[in-house]
């Protein structure tokens, strides 16, 4: 190539020409992508325990048409929305997404919006983490025609790198999710210059700033839940709300062995928030009985480690939780290797005191070289303070990928991976996510006169259920909120709420019904569907368990003490289908 640049000048300058338009295609690629990883994140926080998706639409002319991003699980895909706004100016444009898209199992919702709008190139920042969705919608892009380009696979360079990066970073709970069975976990602590989190007294408010408390509360609308220990809510008595004017809240969780917590906390104010409290097995019942009377959730452990409590919240489907505690609970979430990124304030005071704590506790280092160091480290000044972060674990590599289901047949053709005789489901990512009534999926029900009436998904239909036939304004209130809620976590919040604070407003006869309305809403979901009736169908023979370790109504439970009843109605609907298909079957014999 050198020889040809020497001997062939007017080639070279061509060729020279054409390497700098690609190197500016190239970069604007990189600017695209790092552009819908972040508008991806204006709904983090909201779409847990999805990921955070974005997309942009850019015309040949170099133009931005649409943009768009999930806001929550079981809303529209960002592919769509950005399909919407750009209309036929995708014609031959380029979709630049930060993940590929991963729809519920059976749907291309995403895949389908970009094809159909006439969008002729895909650039994705990584591939879906999850590996039952990995490459399905690359896969299905191309086999439509469509060029793809993948960061770290088709783009390779330093910049791709860091356009990759920023790409892991927005969805770091997800990807950690997939790469392991504990949420992201975030410790966070204020202190003074001289490593103190409070007097020797026990006050500490405040240590930091304002400006950096309001940054707290941001991480905290950025969370699936918030952790503290019984010290804390001993001494300080936090509310560890948000506070940013509605959204998202976080779950509060106490770990507490012994359960020796106060009567009166403001932790045991479920108006905003609900509040969950782990503890020992068998620890003062007396006061689980006051605390489940306040409508506190209280979970037993046989023995009380971070480690158990962590992967009983990921199996829960929490993506990201932030630490709030104590030097003690910060010590063992560190040693049990739960803890993966310190967000550490530092405030530009000192208070000394022999007896003051500290923000880790003892473990067990005797030598600097034992010292645990952070990964790209982060310095910030927020008004007087300095905040230090950085990642006690590295980013999980998901380069290396299990061999998926085919490519695991064609190497041992008597392995079949998802042959089981129970098939559990319970976040809408999940496998068989779609028989979720959280998946999104509208379905139209007849209301009181008969009319037919569009709700978003199941979970819609049955928290508004609740309230149907009470001769009360503000039951109709809800009623409508719920129907308009942007999700259905949104939709479950409201009505859960709804029926805790005000039970006056719940239908007297709704005990005795609810299962009838799920199931009505079930049969109108898996009649419309018909990829998602087919799913159903291929399971017969299978016991099929929501896999909920809290609902036990609902659910399975954490140990199979559930009721099951979701996967009951499941498996109700799907010996009815089979009947109908074997009834048609042999009217069609007779026939003939």
């Amino acid at each position: 190539m050198a020889l040809s640049f020497a001997v062939v000048a007017s080639s070279s300058s061509i060729m020279c020409k054409a390497i700098n338009a690609n190197n500016h295609s190239h970069l604007q690629d990189l600017s695209y992508i790092k552009r819908a990883a972040l508008i991806s994140d204006k709904s983090a926080g909201f779409t847990s325990p999805h990921p955070n998706f974005g997309c942009v639409i850019v015309t040949p002319s170099v133009e931005v048409v649409g943009e768009g991003y999930l806001y929550a699980q079981g809303t529209k895909p960002a592919e769509v929305l950005a399909v919407e706004a750009a209309g036929e100016r995708c014609r031959g444009a380029t979709a630049y997404v930060n993940m590929e898209p991963g729809d519920c199992h059976g749907d291309d919702t995403a895949v389908s919006a970009l094809v159909q709008a006439g969008i002729t190139r895909a650039v994705i920042g990584m591939r879906h983490p999850l590996q039952h969705l990995r490459g399905n919608a690359i896969r299905a892009l191309r086999s439509q025609g469509l060029q793809v380009d993948v960061l770290g696979e088709d783009m390779q360079s330093k910049l791709v790198e860091e356009a990759r990066k920023a790409c892991l970073l927005v969805n770091l709970p997800f990807v950690h999710r997939a790469a392991s069975r504990v949420p992201f976990s975030v410790l966070k602590y204020a202190m003074t210059l001289d490593g103190k989190i409070a007097a020797s007294s026990g006050h500490a408010a405040w240590i930091s700033s304002k400006l950096s408390r309001n940054r707290v509360f941001e991480l905290r609308g950025r969370s699936d839940a918030i952790i503290v220990g019984g010290n804390t809510v001993r001494r300080d008595n936090p509310r560890l709300t948000a506070r940013h004017g509605g959204g998202h809240m976080p779950i509060r969780i106490v770990l507490s062995q012994s359960l020796d917590l106060p009567e009166e906390a403001n932790l045991w104010d479920l108006s905003d928030v609900s509040t969950v409290v782990v503890t020992q097995r068998g620890a003062r019942r007396s006061f689980q009985r006051y605390l489940a009377s306040k409508g506190v959730e209280v979970v037993e452990f046989d023995i009380l480690n971070p480690r158990d409590v962590m992967e009983y919240f990921h199996d829960r489907g929490y993506l990201s939780i932030l630490w709030e505690c104590g030097g003690t609970l910060a010590a063992s979430a560190i040693s049990s290797g739960v803890i993966h990124k310190v967000f550490a304030f530092v405030a530009p005071k000192i208070i000394g005191g022999k007896n003051a704590p500290s923000p880790v506790g003892e473990l067990g280092m005797v030598e600097m070289s034992q010292a645990l160091d952070l990964i790209d480290v982060c310095f910030e000044l927020i008004g007087p303070d300095m905040l230090i972060s950085g990642f006690l674990q590295p980013i999980p590599d998901l380069t290396p990928t299990i061999p998926s289901e085919d490519e695991t047949f064609a190497i041992d053709p008597t392995v079949a991976p998802f042959e089981m005789s129970i098939i559990f489901f319970y976040k809408t990512w999940d496998l068989y996510g779609a028989f979720s009534n959280f998946s999104p999926h509208p379905i139209q029900m007849p209301d009181e006169d008969g009319n037919y009436v569009t709700w978003f998904s199941v979970e819609h239909y049955y928290q508004a259920n609740k309230f149907i036939g009470v001769s009360n304004p503000p039951a109709q209130d809800c009623i409508d909120k719920i129907k308009s809620a942007k999700s259905p976590e949104e939709a479950a919040r409201m009505g859960r709420l709804t029926q805790w604070r005000q039970p006056h407003l719940v239908r007297s006869d709704w005990e005795s019904v609810k299962i009838d309305v799920m199931y009505r809403a079930l049969k109108c979901k898996f009649s419309i569907y018909p990829h998602l009736n087919s799913m159903l169908l291929s399971t017969a023979g299978s016991v099929l368990v929501e896999a909920s370790p809290h609902d036990l109504f609902w659910g399975g439970g954490r140990d199979g003490e559930g009721l099951n009843y979701l996967g009951r109605l499941l498996m109700k609907l799907r010996s009815e289908f089979l009947g109908e298909s074997s009834a048609a079957s042999e009217n069609t014999c007779i026939a003939l």
